[in-house]
């Protein structure tokens, strides 16, 4: 599962042109490299078995948000005449060609697994079962479960000149029956799959873990739904839309309608894949195309096994202990255990958060459930990007308002399929009072910042949280984020400077002391900090540059590090996913090592590091090295000055560096090889860091630790 994503040779020479497109690979292409490294997680025995299913899923989802997001998005340049090519040199058309390529061979990688998984979990007594493979007594008892649990809610649409071609949602699996009528001519019927919170993709057999999908459900009863017809044959297909329908904000009269006519358009939008099973004769597979506006045949997709793979979600969520990973419960920090109140802590020093290792309810939730009822706190600021649905955030806002506290939230309506969520709850927090202000006109607020202000004894004193993570109490179960809480008086000032910028819609140059912010100054202020370690390393100080980024995508970013290399600088790079880098090339790159950290946890943070001749600077936040989080977002990455706070960063990139369980090393082709454990070292950093939340300390026996 592990190919390269190009091929060509590089240039061995010290005379490099920094702006030739071989240096650079492509972002599309990487990011689907990153999910080979997910499937590989799938596949890994040593992974437990409901957890491989769900990684199998994971890049089901992914697969289908890639047409969405990237695929939608090519093909709306293509029809708006771009030609222009990446820093890659690729065309919007070449770009589309080659990740078709990448995908297809991901999705027959991901077929093979999906049979081993299957027959793995039979072994355990878990069954997913095509319907024509259970008893007679299973079918009996599912066909009744159908009709009174399901079939109201299902609704056969004929298509003949009568009944024109029907509107297919976005993601949905839908049933294509051929149907002979009165005049022994054939017409179609189209069923879609009625899957909702309440209706399961996978419906299980009484108490048995014995799974059929709906689809082959309805298939297998569609005398209920067309009786008295007769049946030639039944087809699957599946449609994706392009989820790109952003509007021009500066032109709208109001933001909040805007957002709301973008979502209705979404579910209208243009289809970008048809998927469809393998024994759909070509003539159906062009009627679909054509009623459907696809003109091409790599729109098309077939599908063994089962469609939509997102969906095998519901199974890895089986509650069977054995077959998951260890439960894993986030402590408490240390500090915040018996503490009588956050804030009296974070009085006595600045604190590091890490989650999922540390928990959120008890730390960042706590804080906001103190600023609630503790009389003294005046007001609370606080952007907000994605949350969850059953979120204690936003309730305890509303009941800061209520009493009498000031309470300003930004909220960003276009986080990218969160919108209608994001939408409630601008309506619920208008109705609370709450100054309510969706950040700066072209620009998403993605800064992750909370803002306190106390009164106490010596005057007003700011709290600030800054962090690299949503406030969703989900995903802090399942990323991997690091947050500060500080009361260090620089960062006050910056964080009243930011939300004033965001409550005005303002994005003037604002003097801040310590926060580094986009879209005006984050940029220049990260290459400056990679030229001075090239000037210092030229002075006799070695050099050193570490970033852990969810991705490492803006050209000039790149090009820096790139100089760096050339100049003796160590570069050392933990990159989740897209990486337009070549490491290891020689005269170029040979000083940049890349990983990847694919793991049990979603690895999230972002943190960077320059040893700036002795004087460690390390800075946090939510902005990854993309130059639509440089240049077409508002960020914020604040410093961490502590020593102590500065040790547990170090200690955080020093195991995963050193990771030989998880971590995978990027080649100069743009391919990766997985490392392989020893018996020196058979613990993720994931685990190590699970470890040390616990326990107080890693197992250095079983953990390696590169020191930077």
């Amino acid at each position: 599962m592990n190919s390269p994503v190009v091929t060509q040779s590089p240039q061995q020479t010290c005379d490099v042109d920094l702006d030739d497109p071989r240096w650079y690979l492509n972002r599309e292409l990487t990011w689907l490299e990153f999910n080979r490294r997910v499937l590989n997680e799938g596949a890994d025995p040593r992974t437990p078995l409901l957890e491989r299913v769900n990684f199998l899923s994971i890049v089901g989802s992914n697969l289908d948000e890639f047409f969405m997001k990237r695929i939608g998005g090519l093909k709306q340049q293509i029809g708006a005449g771009v030609n222009a090519v990446t820093v890659d040199g690729r065309t919007p058309r070449q770009q589309i060609d080659e990740a078709i390529l990448v995908v297809q061979e991901l999705l027959a990688d991901q077929t093979l697994l999906l049979r081993e998984l299957l027959q793995e979990l039979a072994d355990k007594g878990i069954f997913l079962q095509s319907y024509d493979n259970v008893e007679p007594h299973h079918r009996k008892w599912l066909r009744q479960h159908y009709s009174r649990n399901i079939f109201p809610l299902v609704t056969p649409l004929a298509i003949d000149p009568a009944h024109p071609f029907p509107f297919v949602s976005n993601l949905s699996v839908n049933v294509l029956a051929i149907v002979k009528g009165i005049d022994e001519g054939e017409s179609l019927v189209r069923i879609k799959s009625p899957v909702s919170g309440n209706i399961p993709r996978f419906i299980r057999i009484g108490a048995e873990p014995m799974f059929v999908p709906l689809e082959q459900v309805i298939t297998a009863n569609l005398d209920l739904l067309l009786p008295g017809i007769e049946i030639s044959k039944v087809y699957l297909f599946r449609v994706t839309r392009n989820a790109i329908t952003e509007r021009d904000e500066e032109q709208a009269n109001d933001l909040l309608e805007l957002i709301r006519t973008e979502l209705r358009e979404r579910k209208f939008a243009p289809v970008v894949r048809l998927e469809v099973v393998r024994d759909m004769p070509q003539q159906l597979r062009d009627y679909l195309a054509k009623n459907l506006g696809l003109t091409e045949s790599s729109d098309i997709a077939e599908v063994d096994e089962i469609f939509g793979r997102r969906d095998l979600a519901e199974i890895a969520r089986l509650p069977i202990a054995a077959l998951r990973y260890p439960a894993h419960t986030p402590a408490d920090h240390r500090r915040l255990r018996d503490a009588r109140s956050v804030f009296e802590e974070v009085r006595r020093g600045p604190m590091l958060l890490q989650h999922p290792y540390q928990s959120f309810t008890g730390s960042i939730t706590r804080l906001l459930r103190e600023a609630a009822d503790d009389p003294d706190v005046l007001a609370i600021k606080m952007t907000l990007y994605r949350t969850s649905a059953d979120s204690q955030v936003i309730p305890l806002l509303v009941e800061a308002a209520t009493r009498g506290k000031q309470v300003a939230v930004v909220l960003e309506l276009n986080a990218r399929f969160d919108e209608a969520a994001n939408i409630q709850w601008a309506d619920h927090l208008e109705e609370a009072g709450i100054h309510l202000s969706y950040g700066v006109v072209g620009y998403k607020t993605h800064a992750k910042m909370i803002l306190i202000l106390r009164k106490e004894r010596d005057g007003l004193r700011r709290y600030v949280h800054v962090g690299t993570g949503n406030y969703h109490s989900g995903t802090a179960s399942q990323y991997c984020d690091v947050c500060l809480l500080s009361c260090d008086d620089d960062l006050g000032a910056d964080a009243t400077e930011l939300f004033n910028s965001l409550t005005t819609g303002s994005l003037r140059d604002r003097d801040y002391r310590k926060l580094l912010t986009a879209p005006l100054a984050m940029k220049s202020a990260l290459i400056a900090k990679i030229e001075r370690e090239v000037h210092l390393h030229g002075q006799g100080t070695p050099g050193l540059i570490l970033l852990k980024t969810n991705a490492l995508e803006d050209k000039d970013i790149v090009k820096a590090l790139y100089k760096a290399s050339q100049a003796g600088v160590r570069v050392d790079l933990i990159v989740r996913d897209t990486c337009r880098l070549r490491p290891g090339i020689p005269g170029l790159s040979e000083n940049i090592s890349v990983i990847s950290i694919v793991g049990r946890f979603l690895e999230h943070s972002r943190i960077y590091y320059f040893r700036n001749a002795g004087d460690n600077e390390y800075y946090i936040g939510s902005a990854d090295c993309m130059t639509r989080n440089l240049t077409g977002r508002v960020e914020a990455i604040a410093p961490i000055e502590d020593p102590a706070l500065k040790a547990e960063l170090r200690t955080v990139l020093d195991l995963q560096l050193g990771d030989c369980c998880s971590a995978w090393d990027m080649k100069p082709d743009g391919s990766y090889v997985q490392r392989v454990p020893d018996e020196e070292s058979d613990l993720s950093s994931q685990t190590a860091l699970i470890d040390r939340a616990t326990f107080g300390e890693a197992d250095d026996r079983q953990v390696k630790r590169r020191s930077i």
